[in-house]
C-alpha cells in the first residue's frame, strides 16, 4: 500500500493530460492568491490618504480599489474555469482506464467483486479522485499563495510580533494531522458503503421480474435503505470531524490574533511602526483566518481523494488476464484432446474436475450430461481459456491451449449460453458484434434468415435497425436465443459450444429454435451441455459425469444398453416427463 503523498503525487500526474489548463488556472490562481494578499498593504496606502489628503491620493486610491479586484476577478475565472476542464479531463482519463482494465481483467476478479461496486468505482469514485486532484489543488494554491504573501508582509513590517503570530502553527499541525488520519479512513468506509448502496440497486433493477413475482419489494427497500443508510452515517461522521476541526483552527488563529493585539498595544512594540502600518498589520493577520480554515476544510477532500486513488490504482495494478502464447491460426482443424485435467477454481478447496481424459474428433459432436456440479460448465469455461488449469493439458489441434495467444484462441470458438447477452443497440449490431463489426449487411440478414431469427426481426418497428433496449428486454426467450444463434453463425468458428442453450426455453419454443441449431453445428466441432436429453440423443459422443469424474462415455445407443449412470437419468428424465 502506499503512502498518502505516493498517492496524491501518482494522483497529480493525471493533470499532465491536460497541461495548458492546468497552467492557466495555476496562474490565475496565483493572480488571485496576489490580489488578496495586496488587500492589506493597501489598507495603508488608505489609511496614509486619510491622514493626509491630496488630489493624487483621491485618484490613486480608487484606481488602487479597482486594479485590486479586477486582478482578483481575472484570477478567479481563469482558477475556476481551467481547473474544471482539468478535472473533467481527469474524470475521463481516470474512468477510461479503469473500463479498459476491467475488460483484461480475468474471470476471477469478477467473480469476488460485484457489479455494483465496479460501477460505483467508475462513477463515485473517480469523482473524489478529481476534486482531490483540481479543487483541493486550487484551494492550496489560492489560498496558500494568500497565505504566504500576507505573511510575508508581516515580516516586513514587523517580524518580531509575525513569530508570535506563526507561534500557534504547531497546534494547528497537530489537530490537522489528527484529523487527516481520520479523515482518510472514512473515507475508505463512504466508498465501500456507497459501492453497497450501487450493488444493491443493480440487483434489484436486475432482479425486478423476481422481486415482483415474489412479493420482494419491501425486502429490497430495507436494503437499499439499510445500505444509504451506513453510507449517510459515514458521511456524517466526516462532516463531524470537518465541523469541529474548523472551529478549533479558527480559534487558535483568532487567540494568536488577540495576543498580537495585546502585545501591539504596548508603546514599546509599536515603536517605530506607523499607525498605517500597525493597521495594515493587523487587517493581514486577520485576513489570514479564511485561507487557513479554507485550506483546513480541504483536508477532507484531499483525504477522500487520497482513499478513492488507492482504491482505483488497486484496480490499475490488478494483473492482466494471463495471454502469454504466441501461436496464431486463422482457422483450426477443431480436435480437441484433454488430458489428465485437473482443475480447481480460485478460493476453492476442492476441485471440480479430476483427471478428464476425452478426444473430440473434428467436426464432432460431444455432449455432456450429468447432474448439476459436475463439472460440465467448468470444461466449457476451460476451453476458451476464460480460467487458467494447471494440472493437465487441453490441446486444440495437437497445439496446447496456453501456446496460443487468447486472441486467435477464441477467433476459434463460438458461444451460445442460456444466459443470451443483448446490447442497449440495434438488432444489426447485436448480431454483428465486436470482431463481427461491419459485416456485410446481406450477410446479416442471411444468418438471421438461417437462424429463423427473419419472421420477427422484420416485424419490429425499424426491422434490423430496432434498438432491443437493455438486454433485449423488447424479445422474448426465444426471440433472443435466435439472435445468440444468428451470431454464432456469422463468427462462423470451427469450435461451438453450446451451453444448456435452449434449457431455459418452454418444449414449442426449444423444437422451433432445434433446427437452426443443427444447422449452426453443421461442419463444426460442437460441445453440448443439455438439461434434457432428449436434444442430445444425436450426438456423436456422450460424456457422463459425476464429481468432477468422466463415469461413462458413448453413443446413446451404446449408454442406454449399459444400463448405468446415463440410462438412470435418461430414464428418471422421461418419467417426470410423463408425469407431466
Amino acid at each position: 500500500m502506499y503512502s498518502g503523498w505516493n498517492v496524491y503525487r501518482r494522483l497529480l500526474g493525471y493533470v499532465k493530460t491536460a497541461k495548458t489548463a492546468f497552467v492557466l488556472a495555476l496562474l490565475g490562481n496565483i493572480v488571485y492568491a496576489a490580489a488578496s494578499a495586496l488587500m492589506a498593504p493597501a489598507m495603508k496606502v488608505v489609511f496614509a490618504a486619510i491622514e493626509t489628503p491630496s488630489a493624487d491620493y483621491r485618484i490613486m486610491v480608487p484606481l488602487l480599489i479597482i486594479g485590486v479586484f479586477a486582478l482578483r476577478g481575472l484570477g478567479s475565472f481563469l482558477g475556476a474555469y481551467y481547473m474544471a476542464n482539468v478535472a473533467r479531463v481527469i474524470v475521463h482519463t481516470m474512468r477510461t482506464q479503469l473500463f479498459d482494465k476491467m475488460t483484461r481483467l480475468p474471470c476471477s476478479f469478477y467473480d469476488a467483486n460485484s457489479t455494483g461496486h465496479l460501477v460505483s468505482r467508475l462513477t463515485f469514485t473517480v469523482e473524489q479522485v478529481a476534486g482531490a486532484a483540481t479543487r483541493a489543488v486550487t484551494v492550496v494554491i489560492r489560498q496558500g499563495f494568500t497565505v504566504i504573501g500576507l505573511v510575508g508582509y508581516m515580516f516586513y513590517e514587523n517580524w518580531r510580533l509575525t513569530l508570535v503570530f506563526l507561534a500557534v502553527g504547531p497546534i494547528i499541525g497537530v489537530v490537522v494531522g489528527y484529523v487527516t488520519k481520520r479523515f482518510r479512513r472514512l473515507s475508505r468506509r463512504i466508498q465501500n458503503s456507497m459501492g453497497d448502496v450501487t450493488h444493491v440497486a443493480s440487483e434489484a433493477f436486475n432482479g425486478y421480474r423476481v422481486m415482483r413475482t415474489f412479493g420482494g419489494e419491501h425486502h429490497e427497500i430495507n436494503r437499499f435503505n439499510d445500505a444509504s443508510q451506513r453510507n449517510v452515517e459515514q458521511n456524517l461522521k466526516l462532516s463531524l470531524t470537518q465541523a469541529i476541526s474548523t472551529p478549533v483552527i479558527q480559534i487558535l488563529v483568532a487567540l494568536a490574533i488577540a495576543v498580537l493585539v495585546w502585545l501591539a498595544l504596548a508603546p514599546q512594540v509599536l515603536q517605530g511602526m506607523t499607525p498605517g502600518a500597525f493597521v495594515a498589520f493587523i487587517v493581514a493577520a486577520s485576513t489570514c483566518a479564511k485561507p487557513v480554515r479554507d485550506l483546513s476544510e480541504i483536508n477532507a477532500i484531499i483525504q477522500k481523494g487520497i482513499a478513492a486513488s488507492q482504491d482505483a490504482f488497486t484496480q490499475l495494478q490488478e494483473p492482466d488476464e494471463a495471454d502469454t502464447g504466441t501461436f496464431r491460426v486463422d482457422r483450426s482443424q477443431g480436435e480437441i484432446r484433454i488430458e489428465k485435467l485437473s482443475f480447481t477454481y480460485p478460493g476453492a478447496n476442492q476441485p471440480v474436475l479430476s483427471d478428464i481424459n476425452l478426444t473430440i474428433n473434428a467436426g464432432e459432436t460431444v455432449a455432456f450430461v450429468g447432474r448439476s456440479g459436475s463439472g460440465k460448465s467448468t470444461i466449457t469455461s476451460l476451453i476458451p481459456r476464460f480460467y487458467d488449469y494447471s494440472e493437465g493439458e487441453i490441446y486444440l489441434d495437437a497445439v496446447p491451449l496456453k501456446d496460443y495467444s487468447l486472441g486467435s484462441l477464441r477467433q476459434q470458438i463460438s458461444l451460445v449460453t442460456q444466459q443470451v447477452t443483448l446490447f442497449n443497440d440495434t438488432v444489426t449490431n447485436n448480431i454483428a458484434y465486436g470482431g463481427l463489426a461491419g459485416a456485410d449487411p446481406k450477410e446479416v440478414r442471411e444468418v438471421a434468415a438461417a437462424a429463423d431469427a427473419l419472421g420477427f426481426i422484420e416485424k419490429l418497428e425499424k426491422g434490423f435497425d430496432t434498438q432491443l433496449g437493455d438486454n433485449g428486454v423488447l424479445l422474448s426467450g426465444g426471440q433472443r436465443q435466435r439472435l445468440a444463434i444468428a451470431r454464432a453463425l456469422l463468427k462462423d468458428a470451427p469450435v461451438l459450444i453450446l451451453d444448456e442453450a435452449t434449457s431455459a426455453l418452454d418444449t414449442h419454443a426449444e423444437r422451433s429454435i432445434q433446427a437452426a441449431l443443427e444447422r449452426l453445428m453443421e461442419g463444426r466441432t460442437t460441445i453440448v451441455i443439455a438439461h434434457r436429453l432428449s436434444t442430445i440423443e444425436k450426438a456423436d459422443k456422450i460424456v457422463v459425469l459425476d464429481q468432477g469424474h468422466i463415469v461413462e462415455m458413448g453413443t446413446h445407443a451404446e449408454l442406454m444398453a449399459k444400463n448405468g449412470a446415463y440410462s438412470a437419468l435418461h430414464r428418471l428424465q422421461f418419467a417426470e416427463g410423463d408425469a407431466l
